[in-house]
């Protein structure tokens, strides 16, 4: 019976996680109130509140989703990296970009960033600066990769490396969120043109 209870559960969690995203998506985060996505999700509104206590953790919960997935694919790319320095980061990196809207809006992801930014404490906060901790730490992992593949000089230090291209991954990422009318396109050119600049002093 507790099996069955602990599916039923995922079920009901599932739901409500795939009624937010489609609500903000469609009808942006301010605008949705947790009693819609309730009603979406075919579920009491104290359901909801079993599981997130308002918005923000919804939200936090999905950006979640789109980085576990986007690490998880980011593994495959480190355990078989491209034969060049840049195609391999640009791989990394372009998984990371490409999938960032497969779940979230360019609207969702300004209000994420926003409770971030103003609640860096709260488990909103926290909770998204370790994301970005694991994804900068996936980045310096895929470079330590390289070195040992002697695709990379082995002098350069790889931690730093990866916080130079993951901070500047994140800085074109928040433009392309704030631009509307900036494609994915335009967001990937300008990543390879940088990223190229940044390790062309570091091949073996």
């Amino acid at each position: 019976m507790s099996g069955l209870r602990e599916r039923q559960k995922a079920i009901r969690h599932d739901r409500i996680i795939d009624a937010a995203t489609r609500l903000f998506r469609e009808q942006g985060y301010e605008a949705v109130k947790m009693e819609a996505i309730a009603a979406a999700a075919e579920v009491a509104i104290g359901t909801i509140y079993n599981y997130y206590r308002n918005k923000g953790d919804l939200l936090v919960a999905i950006v979640s989703l789109e980085v576990e997935e986007v690490l998880r694919a980011g593994e495959e790319v480190i355990a078989d990296p491209p034969a060049s320095a840049e195609a391999a980061v640009d791989a990394l990196i372009g998984g990371y970009v490409e999938h960032s809207l497969h779940y979230l809006s360019k609207e969702m992801w300004r209000q994420a960033m926003a409770i971030s930014t103003t609640q860096p404490s709260s488990p909103f906060g926290e909770t998204y600066a370790d994301l970005d901790v694991a994804l900068a730490s996936q980045t310096r992992q895929l470079l330590e990769k390289l070195q040992a593949l002697d695709l990379l000089a082995r002098a350069a230090d790889a931690g730093s490396l990866g916080e130079v291209i993951f901070n500047n991954t994140n800085m074109n990422f928040i433009v392309f969120v704030k631009d509307e009318t900036m494609d994915m396109a335009t967001l990937r050119a300008a990543l390879r043109r940088q990223h190229g600049v940044v390790l062309a002093g570091w091949k073996s």
